[in-house]
């Protein structure tokens, strides 16, 4: 396999020819990178813009995200999925005031030591703030690489990986080593792209055996997608009391999903999956039985919501429902509330249930 040094030059001079202007690369605090390259963590930087300046707004220092309730973190997160990136961060922020005298570690290996920060984003922070020459490897470099060494290994078992991380290390440099780091990615980004490589505009065209092999369009080798699973599941909302009409001062029962699970921390209309043989109102009755140790009665169908996660499909089927008997318990929930219509800007939820909000809003202002 020929050195990819050759590389570094050609990619240096076009990121220095015109990178993108974003709003991490204005100001370079540790701080701010940070927030940034958590952020970007399996979302495209068009989406996290808008979050990165309010989050910069509401939570300007390291310092005041560890005071801030976790609540607040997770309202601010709300719409960006993977709300364990904001669970981690708030985490992280906490350890870093009370372990590290509120300064940001600048070595990978004491940055790994910080909730949700793992060999890749320690890897930028030390190179891009620290300038330390510190490898990276996410999607797009792996990318990258695999095309410049037209790589026919499947870059998903752990050999692979391996290799690739090997091939970083070896190549990121002493000088510049951020904006290096920087460079690959935003090559992946802008002009290694997935499906139509921009080749006539890339820097590392004549270095790329891909592009010498027509290979482009095979690499990276992955195994085949499996079938994605699909679950029918079931959510409630639960009114406190039977009534002629339900108004904007009418209560209902929201849950908060436990910390350590999927959506953690988020509020939710309390549900679950529908399981074989049960019909959807028998699987909302046994789940709130369950997870709140409530009788309810299922009422009508309000809204169907389809919502795709990383490895798996819902059909949510969301229910009016009145409380029967039983005063509701921790079971399978963090915390429970009774709120109204009024409330509930207060509360962070997942985006399956701002639908079902949305729908909710919609038939109280046309009074159905």
């Amino acid at each position: 396999m020929p050195s990819l040094h050759p590389i570094i030059p050609p990619l240096l001079a076009w990121w220095d020819a015109g990178h993108a202007a974003l709003p991490w690369r204005e100001n370079r605090t540790p701080y701010m990178v940070w927030v940034s390259e958590i952020m970007l963590q399996q979302t495209q930087v068009t989406a996290v813009i808008p979050y990165y300046e309010r989050w910069l707004a509401r939570f300007p220092t390291v310092a005041d995200l560890a005071a801030a309730p976790l609540g607040d973190v997770l309202k601010l997160w709300e719409g960006l999925g993977y709300y364990s990136r904001a669970r981690n961060l708030h985490a992280a922020a906490q350890k870093v005031m009370a372990e590290f005298d509120g300064r940001l570690p600048e070595t990978v290996e004491e940055l790994q030591k910080l909730p949700g920060i793992g060999r890749y984003t320690a890897g930028a922070i030390a190179s891009i703030v620290f300038n330390q020459p510190a490898p990276i490897l996410d999607g797009n470099v792996i990318r990258v690489f695999s095309r410049l060494t037209d790589l026919p290994d499947d870059v998903t078992t752990t050999a692979a990986k391996k290799k690739l991380w090997q091939m970083a290390s070896d190549l990121v440099p002493t000088e510049r080593p951020g904006d290096f780091n920087e460079a690959l990615m935003e090559l992946g980004q802008q002009v290694c792209l997935p499906k139509r490589p921009h080749c006539l505009l890339c820097p590392l065209s004549p270095h790329c055996l891909a592009r010498q092999r027509g290979t482009q369009l095979e690499r990276p080798v992955r195994p085949p997608r499996k079938r994605t699973p699909h679950y029918d599941v079931t959510a409630g909302v639960i009114w406190r009391q039977p009534g002629p009409a339900f108004t904007n001062q009418t209560e209902f029962l929201i849950a908060q999903r436990p910390l350590d699970g999927l959506l953690g921390g988020l509020w939710e209309f309390p549900g679950g999956k529908q399981e074989k043989g049960e019909s959807l109102p028998e699987a909302l009755k046994r789940e709130i039985q369950e997870e709140l140790g409530m009788d309810i009665e299922v009422g009508s169908n309000l809204t169907v919501v389809q919502h795709a996660y990383t490895h798996f499909r819902i059909t949510l089927h969301a229910f009016h429902a009145v409380h029967l008997n039983g005063k509701p318990q921790l079971l399978g929930v963090a915390d429970y509330a009774w709120i109204t219509l009024n409330d509930l800007d207060n509360y962070a939820f997942a985006v399956t249930d701002q639908k079902i909000i949305a729908a909710l809003r919609e038939e109280a202002v046309n009074g159905d």
